[in-house]
């Protein structure tokens, strides 16, 4: 049996799970993505764009520790973001135009891709200065527990969700544009008369969001899969 033969077998036996992106933006970003895609050039490859999206997110981890000795670092945190953004999300668009779809592949290299980039961008947060290493660190930790929520979710009940209510990855990337726009001007902020990091109360506020959704989600799929799964 040849190495075609043995991966025509596996595809055959793999059912990709049920995309779910109920995000604010899902509906436009796909329309602006396959626009994108039925255009570029055929030379352009879904690995290239994969790379593409690793290393401006690793550049914008560098943008983040260079803002530490020039605020306007931040700029190029902002490009490597929207770069992110054309990478990360037109790699699957263009396999699937172009019917060129490897569903397990995709999958695998595409979510160690973002763990090694979110790993990458908080790292740079960290060293920026302006946010405590405590929170980087927490945000990072938030991430990873609410991806292996999702990733074991496409396992157990063939359902991908890209997005946790109106929230997905590229409202999360506007949210850092925004924040970095914020930080040219001044990186603290008030609350309640107190001074603060601004990105602390930031990255605070999402920590919380997302270990609570992470916590409630794995009551809601447990309870889920106990009542497909009842003892006998």
């Amino acid at each position: 049996m040849n190495i075609q033969t043995v991966t025509a077998k596996h595809d055959a036996n793999f059912t990709p799970a049920h995309r779910v992106n109920q995000a604010l933006t899902a509906w436009a970003e796909k329309r602006v993505l396959q626009w994108m895609a039925y255009r570029a050039p055929r030379w352009l490859s879904s690995d290239q764009l994969t790379v593409l999206g690793l290393s401006a997110q690793i550049g914008a981890g560098l943008g983040y520790a260079l803002s530490r000795y020039n605020r306007y670092a931040l700029l190029l945190v902002i490009l490597c973001l929207v770069l992110n953004w054309f990478g990360d999300s037109m790699d699957g668009t263009l396999a699937r135009v172009r019917c060129q779809q490897r569903p397990r592949y995709g999958f695998y290299v595409d979510h160690m891709v973002d763990i090694f980039g979110s790993v990458a961008l908080m790292c740079g947060l960290g060293f920026s200065g302006f946010v405590h290493w405590q929170t980087a660190i927490a945000m990072l930790i938030a991430f990873l527990l609410l991806s292996s929520e999702s990733y074991l979710v496409t396992y157990t009940l063939s359902r991908f969700q890209l997005s946790q209510g109106i929230f997905g990855p590229t409202e999360i990337r506007i949210l850092l544009i925004l924040g970095n726009l914020a930080l040219l001007r001044s990186p603290y902020s008030t609350v309640f008369g107190h001074r603060m990091l601004l990105f602390d109360l930031g990255g605070t506020i999402a920590t919380a969001c997302m270990f609570a959704t992470a916590v409630l989600l794995t009551l809601r799929h447990t309870a889920q899969l106990y009542r497909e799964e009842p003892l006998v």
